[in-house]
């Protein structure tokens, strides 16, 4: 067996493969970082939105190597949930819980049918020595929380996702596949 080496077409990043929750590069630099969790701080009080932006701007002041800030939508699956509400519509015979479960998988049906997508965040670096990313990446999540946000380190989904976005025109990579 060997393995398919495939360069997107279009751009000339030199991806060897995508494991682990890095994207390794032909010359052995590894791509990675973290996705930070959303949160609405407009919910929040002006003191407490206040403090967590200034948290924020410490956060990224203390990042002394390059890094870039990724946003990303993701399509919302939410067919496993719409299952779930018709199998309740089925079971259910009182005719007002039947009315608001329909109202519901109409809704769910919009959703679905206008495309509707999450929003995501990443924080992304390039290393080649493997502790030092180990110790980037604690130090991210660490330093975010302080700042009252959750992250965790990029998966192999992740970055598949990003390079599909902005770096294939939307279509699906195939880094690392197996040929027999």
């Amino acid at each position: 067996m060997m393995k398919k080496q495939t360069k997107s077409k279009y751009t000339d990043i030199p991806i060897k493969n995508i494991t682990n929750g890095v994207i390794i590069l032909d010359n052995n630099q590894k791509v990675t970082g973290v996705k930070i969790m959303p949160r609405n701080i407009f919910i929040l009080d002006q003191d407490m939105q206040t403090a967590i932006i200034t948290n924020l701007k410490n956060v990224y002041n203390a990042i002394d190597y390059e890094f870039w800030i990724i946003v990303a939508d993701r399509p919302v699956d939410i067919n496993v949930y719409l299952s779930q509400l018709q199998l309740l519509f089925n079971q259910i015979s009182d005719t007002k819980k039947r009315k608001l479960i329909m109202e519901d998988i109409n809704k769910a049906n919009m959703f679905m049918n206008n495309n509707v997508v999450d929003t995501e965040y990443f924080l992304l670096f390039k290393e080649k020595d493997n502790d030092l990313i180990q110790k980037r990446i604690r130090n991210l999540i660490n330093n975010f929380a302080s700042a009252g946000l959750t992250a965790f380190q990029t998966n192999n989904d992740d970055l598949r996702m990003i390079l599909d976005n902005f770096l294939n025109g939307g279509q699906t990579t195939t880094f690392g596949t197996v040929l027999a």
